[in-house]
This record gives C-alpha cells, sequence and structure tokens, in this order.
C-alpha cells in the first residue's frame, strides 16, 4: 500500500523546508505538546461537524439494548484514537445532556504523550463542570493489535459506540476495522472521520517542530472513501445514515451516508489562513457504520 510520503515523493515540490518521517508513535508524542495550539485547520473543521454529528450518532448507541454478555456493569462508548481528547470533551458534554443514557466513556490512543495531555485536558475540563463524565483512557496502538487478547481490560465485553477521528490516515484499512470490530459488540455503531483523498494527494498530517524548525510527519495514508467503504463492508461494517443534503457528496461518489466537506470561500474564512488556499478541494469525510450481528 503507498503512502502519502511516496505519492507526495513522485511530485515536484516547491516547498524547501526540511522534513523528516518517523514512526507514527515517536511522531505524535513530539506533536503532543503544540497538537491542540499549531493551528491545524482541519482538526477545527473535524470539531465543528462533530458537534452536529454526536447527538444523531448517540441517538443511534442508546438504541441498542442494555442487556448484553459483558464484562462492564455498563455499555461503554471509546474514543479509538483520542489523542489530545479533543473529541474525547465533545463526547463527554454531548452525553452529559442526555439523563437517560448512561454509559462508560474510554479514551483509547497509541500515543502516552498524546495521553498524558489529554488527562490533563479532560482534569481541567472536568473541574468546569457541575457532574462531570468520567472518562477511562488507555493504550492501545492499533497497529500492533491483532489479537482480543491484547485488548486492555476496560474494554470490557464490547463497545456500544466508538468514534474515531482523523486517524484513519495512519491505519492500513484491514487493521483498522479488524481492531474496530473486535472492540464492538455486534450492532454497535462506529463513526469515523479522515482527510478526504483529495486533500491527501497533495498534503499529510505533520507539525513544525518548534525547537529544530523540521517538519515532523507521520506515516499516513491515502484512503479514498470507495476503498474505506469496502474495507468496512468485507469487515462487516453496515453504512448507516446520518447524513443531510447540505453535505452530502454528490460529485465524486453517490455513497449514501457519506459526509464530505470542501473548503469554500466562507469556510476558509471561519478556519482561518491555512485552509484558505485549500479553496475549492474536498478535505473531509465521514462516514457512520453499524456492526453487522453475528
Amino acid at each position: 500500500m503507498a503512502t502519502i510520503q511516496d505519492l507526495l515523493a513522485a511530485e515536484p515540490s516547491k516547498n524547501e523546508q526540511q522534513t523528516q518521517y518517523i514512526d507514527t508513535v515517536k511522531a505524535y508524542n513530539k506533536w503532543a505538546e503544540v497538537y491542540d495550539t499549531d493551528g491545524n485547520f482541519l482538526q477545527r473543521l473535524d470539531t465543528i461537524e462533530m458537534g452536529s454529528l454526536l447527538p444523531h450518532f448517540l441517538d443511534r448507541v442508546s438504541t441498542l439494548p442494555d442487556k448484553v454478555e459483558t464484562a462492564a456493569p455498563k455499555p461503554s462508548i471509546v474514543d479509538l484514537g483520542c489523542g489530545t481528547g479533543r473529541n474525547t470533551i465533545q463526547l463527554s458534554d454531548a452525553l452529559s445532556t442526555r439523563k437517560n443514557d448512561t454509559f462508560n466513556l474510554i479514551g483509547l490512543d497509541a500515543s502516552p504523550g498524546m495521553l498524558d495531555v489529554a488527562k490533563t485536558a479532560l482534569k481541567e475540563h472536568a473541574a468546569k463542570q457541575t457532574s462531570p463524565q468520567p472518562v477511562l483512557l488507555d493504550v492501545l496502538d492499533i497497529l500492533q493489535t491483532d489479537s482480543l487478547s491484547q485488548l486492555p481490560p476496560s474494554i470490557g465485553g464490547g463497545a456500544s459506540g466508538v468514534i474515531s477521528t482523523l486517524v484513519l490516515e495512519h491505519i492500513p484499512l484491514a487493521q483498522f476495522f479488524a481492531v474496530a470490530s473486535m472492540i464492538m459488540r455486534p450492532g454497535a455503531y462506529l463513526l469515523v472521520t479522515n482527510m478526504h483523498q483529495e486533500m491527501g494527494k497533495k498534503s499529510q498530517a505533520g507539525f513544525t517542530d518548534p525547537e529544530s524548525g523540521v517538519k515532523i510527519r507521520p506515516t499516513s495514508y491515502c484512503h479514498a472513501v470507495s476503498d474505506v467503504l469496502e474495507a468496512a463492508h468485507e469487515a462487516g461494517f453496515l453504512v448507516e445514515n446520518i447524513t443531510d443534503a447540505d453535505h452530502a457528496d454528490v460529485t465524486s461518489n453517490r455513497e449514501e451516508g457519506v459526509l464530505v466537506r470542501g473548503i469554500d470561500e466562507e469556510l476558509g474564512e471561519v478556519l482561518g489562513a491555512r485552509a484558505r488556499k485549500w479553496v475549492g478541494v474536498k478535505v473531509w469525510f465521514g462516514i457512520c457504520f453499524k456492526k453487522a450481528a453475528n
């Protein structure tokens, strides 16, 4: 499978900044210190989109029966690749408004550095809440997980819902959906967001090391929406339509349930200068899946 690094190497570049490619976990350990403050517009866009998607996602998750064969005392929702807790906090806030829904909230990530930042962010957020949603953080490296025995005990017998935002770029598709399936109970829901392939053909995740000025990049893959849908189908996932007419992409594919966001002039102004150079390009997509029953 070709990486975005391979694709970019085949194209002439005007960027003279020195770039260093390193192991994904090591890259995110270094990125953790500035991840939430380095002006990444795709993260900002993802936060906006997740704010509107999470209520619809939780509507689906809350329809699952509570009585399941699991070691956990109540059903769980997992933020898979939670990073600094950006969307874990949004998920916590969304759950706090749903008084009749009770879940264990779990954040999993491969990077100890990102989890350290998430722990601090969640603690600070909880201090501002009247009745904060408890969150358990744990380590899970999707790239190194190939059996149920390698999953952390916090998962219990299977999650009712999983979100995974801007993570798929770094994972081969078959591996991602295999691990997601291991985490989830039959009938559970999975909400995935990722960089759109139009942007992936020209760029990838990364940051500038403030000490050296070197651009640090982890391994990334340019996953086409059609490839994601195919891999999900092969792993036993069905598309759950939570799209609306304003977001559905009717130009590059006809797949119902796929949300796509491109940058226009108005959104470029909202997201800032780094987004404005992407006007006319699709940069983000989101899909909700349901794990088929056994």
